[in-house]
């Protein structure tokens, strides 16, 4: 048996979700969390980390720590670390194939479909660096849906009745609101802005700003030019934030920050929610436009919204809700989770993508999802003019063809230019791909007929083609945005991920046998203690020495650079107490009855 599984890949955190009984279910991690940290490191030792051990380290091992990756998905971002040069989507997959580790060790069987969401305004370019991700991560990608059509499915899976919505979805480094319409077992995207560089990582940015700045005049110490001490700014500055969301100041203590003419730096500041908000009010200000533009787009007025969900963890400041029902007049829905509703959502689509999952009957089996691109597609004609052929928020998928032609007399080839966006001249636009179409019939400026085709999936992912409908010549596009992996790159990428499967395994096996070994010290150890007076001295003697060893191995074991020795040793010393402590704990259980 298989199933498909909906991630939320996020910036700051993300989120895995499965359909169990008709419904979405989010997988708590093996650490017991049910959301994971977007985040990756390396460590000297050669090990890598991903989630929380990697974020718990980051203070002192900030050069070898990765954050914030989807920032920089479909660029040219790149790493070099120990000598290998990695790329964005490398990076996302390690992120991906963590979360589709906890996925099998909850179901119980290997996972290799998924449904993974992006926000809403990413580019062609950015959704299939994220197929990729999914590709390298041992992932057959069913779908890319936008988060907030996700996070509309989760919420319409149990709120069917007619109604216009707004999901406005704040994560840590993306923007989007979206209108939806739901009803008749539809969810149609009606329209939808955004901004891919707004989020909680700015609002962030802003307190650590102010903690350096405050730093410099009270202590006369910078922070920012020792990377461990910028990691444990960041990190107070995030905690801050979020202490801001439900209390009217945050305190922030950060002793033996560093040193100033010799002498130790104990930071000790007190952040006011009104100076935060002071600090970030034109981040707040900027979801303003995107919403004024999906609502003019939508072809409706805000009164005409019946309720506007908020989605993403920065939507839980403040002043953001503030704004939303400032802009909309409508109190912001809470009744859905804003960390975890984008996966449920997901696990939803994958449940009625996936041929191999048993779906037990409900309404997500019946929900049509009409999802629409969020920018408009372009191609450069004479002049530069980026010559429209696709609107922006267009419901997917699309097919779309238009003919054009020469522009100099006896052209044998034409270049194809494809942009994204909304500004009237090409190079203000992000070039998608170029490619040439040869072999075209010799003519007069403007003769040959050129038949360009816009095709447009329900990824949102664009394939772009032109045809000389005199020759019967055509040709394709070719991303070749820097962004874009070669196959030769992915492939490698899947190798080395396969490679590194092994040693999270061996973790995964150690953070298990850790828990069952504590529990059996502390058993034993209790009982020791009780029928200490019925059992000769040398068992006695035996079971403290077992203990002792048991103790002094876990003490030893670090779940950072745990090896399959390691784990052996472990289970030997666990072994030796559960057989030497038996008779204890038995007598124990006699004198105790439950």
């Amino acid at each position: 048996m298989s199933s498909a599984i909906g991630i939320d890949l996020g910036t700051t955190n993300s989120c895995v979700a499965v359909m169990e009984a008709g419904s979405p279910k989010i997988i708590v991690t093996s650490e017991g969390e049910r959301t994971t940290p977007s985040v990756v490191a390396f460590t000297k030792a050669g090990e890598r980390l991903v989630g929380s051990m990697a974020k718990r380290q980051a203070a002192v091992n900030a050069g070898r720590t990765i954050s914030s990756v989807k920032r920089h998905m479909g660029t040219d971002w790149h790493t070099a670390i120990d000598g290998h040069d990695y790329k964005a989507p490398e990076i996302s997959a390690m992120i991906l194939r963590k979360l589709k580790q906890d996925a099998e060790n909850y179901l119980g069987h290997p996972v290799t479909e998924a449904v993974i969401t992006v926000p809403a305004y990413f580019n062609d370019i950015q959704r299939q660096a994220t197929k990729d991700a999914g590709r390298i991560a041992g992932l057959n990608v069913l779908r890319i849906i936008n988060e907030p059509t996700s996070a509309a499915l989760a919420y319409g899976l149990d709120h069917g009745a007619a109604q216009k919505i707004m999901v406005f979805d704040l994560g840590g480094g993306t923007f989007d609101v979206s209108i939806i319409e739901i009803g008749d077992n539809i969810i149609e995207v009606l329209a939808t802005c955004g901004d891919n560089h707004l989020g909680g990582d700015d609002f962030d940015e802003r307190v650590v700003n102010w903690i350096i700045q405050s730093a410099k005049q009270m202590y006369h110490f910078d922070p920012s030019k020792d990377p461990s001490a910028l990691e444990r700014v960041k990190e107070a500055a995030e905690q801050a934030k979020k202490e801001l969301s439900n209390l009217e100041q945050a305190h922030i203590n950060l002793p033996f920050l560093g040193m100033n003419k010799g002498d130790p730096v104990h930071l000790d500041l007190t952040l006011s929610r009104a100076k935060f908000n002071e600090l970030t009010r034109d981040l707040v200000e900027r979801t303003a436009g995107p919403v004024q533009t999906a609502l003019s787009d939508a072809g409706i007025a805000a009164s005409e919204l019946q309720k506007v969900l908020l989605v993403g963890g920065s939507t839980r400041i403040p002043a953001v809700q503030e704004k939303v029902q400032q802009l909309t007049g409508i109190v912001p829905s809470k009744n859905i989770n804003p960390d975890e509703c984008v996966a449920q959502g997901a696990a939803i689509q994958a449940g009625v993508l996936s041929k191999g999952t048993a779906v037990v009957a409900s309404s997500a089996t019946d929900v049509l999802l009409l999802d629409v691109t969020p920018l408009s597609l372009s191609i450069e004609t004479v002049g530069g003019v980026a010559t429209r052929l696709v609107d922006r928020n267009t419901t997917l998928p699309v097919h779309y063809a238009q003919i054009f032609s020469t522009a100099a007399p006896y052209q044998t080839s034409v270049e194809i230019h494809v942009v994204q966006g909304e500004r009237p001249m090409a190079k203000d636009n992000q070039t998608i791909g170029k490619f040439k179409l040869k072999g075209i019939k010799r003519a007069p400026a403007g003769v040959p007929q050129i038949e360009v085709t816009f095709d447009i999936d329900t990824n949102g992912i664009l394939t772009v083609s032109a045809k000389d409908l005199d020759t019967g010549k055509a040709q394709s596009i070719t991303i070749s945005a820097n962004g874009k992996m070669s196959d030769e790159e992915i492939e490698r990428a899947i190798h080395e991920a396969e490679q590194y499967a092994s040693q999270d395994g061996i973790r995964s096996q150690a953070i298990e046998a850790l828990g069952k070994a504590n529990s059996l010290l502390s058993q034993t150890e209790r009982a020791l203690g009780v029928v200490s007076k019925q059992i000769s001295r040398q068992e006695k003697k035996q079971v403290k020495q077992d203990c002792s060893h048991l103790r002094k191995v876990i003490s030893k074991t670090s779940l950072d650079k745990i090896s399959q020795e390691q784990l052996d040793t472990l289970n030997q010393a666990m072994q030796i107490v559960e057989q030497s402590g038996a008779n204890v704990r038995q007598l124990f259980d006699q004198m105790n009855p439950s």
